[in-house]
């Protein structure tokens, strides 16, 4: 398996075809692949993080990350994305998972599941609902520090 670069349209189709339950990104920092030589096999997007308290400049989330059940292929795109970003000048690196997920990957990555978020249904300034078309359950939060 080899870390190949991508661009944000290439993941994003890989993300519509393949992730069971989020949609793809308006936007990013990078963006990268994971090959078998033959096909990409997995992708990961990273980014600003979501929620705008987070966001110092100096912390960047995994917004999206698929594969196509490959092993170690969640694990080797974690690692992957937190040395670049240490290289990028980053302090921390962040991603959130379903409560019902398990962190396998993120575990042999070295990050450690700092706090489990509440989940549900808020309402945004101007009364706009949160979106319903992805989970509201409950996440855990993920970090590794740079």
């Amino acid at each position: 398996m080899k870390i190949v670069p991508i661009t944000l349209k290439t993941a994003n189709e890989f993300v519509k075809e393949h992730h069971r339950h989020h949609k793809p990104v308006v936007g990013h920092k990078f963006s990268i692949g994971l090959s078998d030589c033959e096909q990409l096999i997995g992708v990961a997007i990273c980014g600003r993080p979501v929620a705008r308290g987070a966001d110092t400049g100096l912390n960047l989330e995994v917004t999206r990350l698929v594969t196509i059940g490959t092993p170690n292929a969640c694990s080797k795109l974690y690692g992957a994305c937190a040395r670049i970003a240490k290289e990028m000048g980053y302090s921390r690196i962040q991603t959130y998972i379903l409560s019902s997920e398990i962190g396998t990957s993120l575990k042999a990555s070295g990050w450690t599941m700092e706090t489990i978020t509440k989940g549900g249904q808020w309402l945004y300034k101007g009364g706009k609902l949160r979106r319903i078309d992805q989970p509201t359950e409950p996440k855990q939060r993920w970090a590794k520090y740079l």
